[in-house]
Formats: C-alpha cells, sequence, structure tokens
C-alpha cells in the first residue's frame, strides 16, 4: 500500500496505464492521492485476449493491495497509447500493441471489471493527472510535455482535455518546429516535428553525428561502450563536456520552441515536462525556461509557470482515475 499525506477520500477510482511493455495501475481517492500502485507485464505479442485479461488482473490487484473490496469503487480510467477513437472507446492502430488494431476496449474492461470505464490517450491522462493532483493542482490550465523515447503531450483547458475532433489532439511532439526539405525525420514519418529534435532518441541521435565527424568528445568513448543515452550525455554536459553542453542546450531551445508555439495558441498559465530527461535537473529546466522568455510575447512570458511535472510515473494511473471522475460526475449532473 502507498503511504498518502491524508486519510483517503472516497469515492475511490482505479486508474490503469496501459504501456506496450508494462500495465501500472492504482487506487486513487477524490482527492487525487494514490492509495496503492501495482505494475505487472503487458504481454502485448500475446494479442488483446491475453492483454485485456492482464488489464483486469492489474485493476483488481490494484484494489487488493489498497485494501479494498471491489464494490467501493465507483469508476475505471484506462490510459492507452496509440491512434484511437476515444468517443467510441476503441483502439485504432496503436504502434507498440501489435494485434490489438480496431478494439472496443473501452466496453470490452467495462465488461469484464462490470464498472463504469472511460478511455484515454496516455499523456493526455498524465497531463490530467498533474492537473487534477501535480504540479498544475490550483491552475486551470496546462500543457504537459512527456519526453521519453518519443515526445507526447496533452493540454488540460478549464478542466477539459483537448481531445480534438478525430481524438488526435494534444499532440505536442509533433508541432513542426523546422520546415525545410530537409528537417529532421520524426517517426511518424513526417518532417521537422519537435520529436525528431528533442526526444531521448533524437538526442541520441544527434550525439552520434557529431561523433562520426569526430568531434572532440568524451561521448566517443561511451558510445564506444555502448552506453550512450540521454542520461549520460547529460552526465557529461556536467563533467564540463563542451558537445555534450551544446547538445543539451539544443535541446533545451527546442522545446523552449514548442513551448511557445502552444503558449500563443492556449495561453496556458503552466508549462510542464516529464519523462526520464527531467533527471537533467534545474540548469536544464533554467535553459528552458531562459528561452521561453526571450521567445514568447512579454506578458504570457512573463505569467506562464514553466516547470518540471510532479508525479513522475504515477502521472498517467493517477491521470486515467482522475477523468474517470471527470465523466461520471459530469454524467451524473446531467443526469
Amino acid at each position: 500500500m502507498m503511504t498518502v499525506g491524508n486519510p483517503p477520500k472516497g469515492p475511490f477510482y482505479v486508474g490503469i496505464d496501459l504501456g506496450g511493455t508494462n500495465i501500472k495501475a492504482g487506487v486513487v481517492d477524490d482527492a487525487g492521492q494514490p492509495i496503492s500502485h501495482v505494475s505487472l507485464p503487458t504481454e502485448a505479442d500475446k494479442g488483446p485476449g491475453t492483454g485485456l485479461m492482464n488489464l483486469e488482473k492489474a485493476g483488481r490487484m490494484a484494489v487488493k493491495e489498497a485494501g479494498m473490496e471491489w464494490s467501493g469503487i465507483a469508476a475505471v480510467g484506462l490510459g492507452s497509447p496509440g491512434t484511437m477513437d476515444l468517443r467510441r472507446g476503441w483502439l485504432l492502430e496503436p504502434p507498440n500493441l501489435p494485434g490489438w488494431e480496431n478494439l472496443p476496449i473501452r466496453d470490452l474492461l467495462a465488461k469484464s471489471l462490470e464498472k463504469p470505464t472511460v478511455l484515454q490517450n496516455d499523456a493526455n491522462a498524465a497531463a490530467y493527472g498533474e492537473f487534477w493532483a501535480g504540479a498544475g493542482r490550483g491552475s486551470e490550465s496546462l500543457v504537459l510535455f512527456t519526453l521519453g523515447t518519443g515526445v507526447g503531450g496533452g493540454v488540460i483547458e478549464h478542466g477539459r482535455i483537448i481531445e480534438g475532433r478525430n481524438s488526435a489532439g494534444s499532440e505536442c511532439g509533433h508541432i513542426i518546429i523546422d520546415f525545410h526539405e530537409n528537417a529532421r525525420l520524426c517517426p511518424c514519418g513526417q518532417r521537422g516535428h519537435l520529436e525528431a529534435y528533442a526526444s531521448a532518441t533524437a538526442l541520441v541521435k544527434r550525439a552520434r553525428e557529431g561523433i562520426a565527424t569526430g568531434i572532440d568528445t568524451m561521448l566517443t568513448a561511451i558510445d564506444n561502450m555502448g552506453q550512450l543515452s540521454a542520461r549520460s550525455i547529460d552526465e557529461a554536459a556536467q563533467s564540463g563536456d563542451s558537445f555534450s553542453i551544446r547538445l543539451m542546450d539544443e535541446t533545451a531551445y527546442y522545446l523552449a520552441v514548442g513551448a511557445v508555439s502552444l503558449m500563443n495558441v492556449i495561453d496556458p498559465d503552466m508549462i510542464l515536462f516529464s519523462g526520464g530527461m527531467i533527471a537533467a535537473g534545474e540548469r536544464f529546466l533554467t535553459k528552458i525556461q531562459n528561452n521561453v522568455k526571450r521567445l514568447a510575447f512579454p506578458v504570457p512570458g512573463s505569467k506562464c509557470k514553466v516547470e518540471f511535472a510532479q508525479l513522475g510515473n504515477n502521472a498517467g494511473f493517477i491521470g486515467a482515475a482522475g477523468w474517470a471522475r471527470a465523466v461520471v460526475t459530469r454524467k451524473a449532473q446531467l443526469d
């Protein structure tokens, strides 16, 4: 059972964060406090049947870990990667869940768990978690960038997730920051997207391109040992390696460009960054903040907070639970 700051307050919700490798699930109270947290393998390669059984298992394990009865759960929220039809509750073509195409996952899970169930994009769910119970608590609007192998994101405006007409809204990693014909190729197949410049994968790729030119850098030895990663590049930068410093500074600039692009559209209270790359720490954050102030209009540049997220790997299941709470509460009000 997880430690919480205050006595748990019902109603209680189950949040499930579906990943290609692991499923994370937890019980969350009405104030956004996680009561429990479990993780188990997705076994995605065994197909959606096995995956759905594991989703159900994770949800029920989380309730048991919380010391509760299943009857005490009000609703379930599921956060998932991949393209989806949120209104119908379908997964469409999730790239890291092969064989799960055109799957009515929301209704199938609702049937097996016998609880009202909502489906949400995983990055949107993480953004909602930060809005409800993390760094954005008390704000009205925020943008979250998730920095990992790719760049994901979520946008919250007055408590509403910006899903878009085709469930493709808030794809913050696919903002175009370079329009030239030879712009970097994003994994999605298009050029010039933020993800192609600022993800952990892109950072390593840019480092290897420099190494291939014969640049004097300690990263050459690190790469020869098979240990080149975003973390090792940051560590080299902190050790004073000039090439690594340049790579991290460029990444901070690219992220600021993406942040300001959304500031100019949404004018949010906060821009948050989460994921493994925020381990780079305060120097990295300060570089992003300074670039944002330099690139943004004066008023939003001075008023919009640019910070790291707070919930870490728990943001997904907390946000999924929070979104289930929001949907169920809104439906009850309409009824």
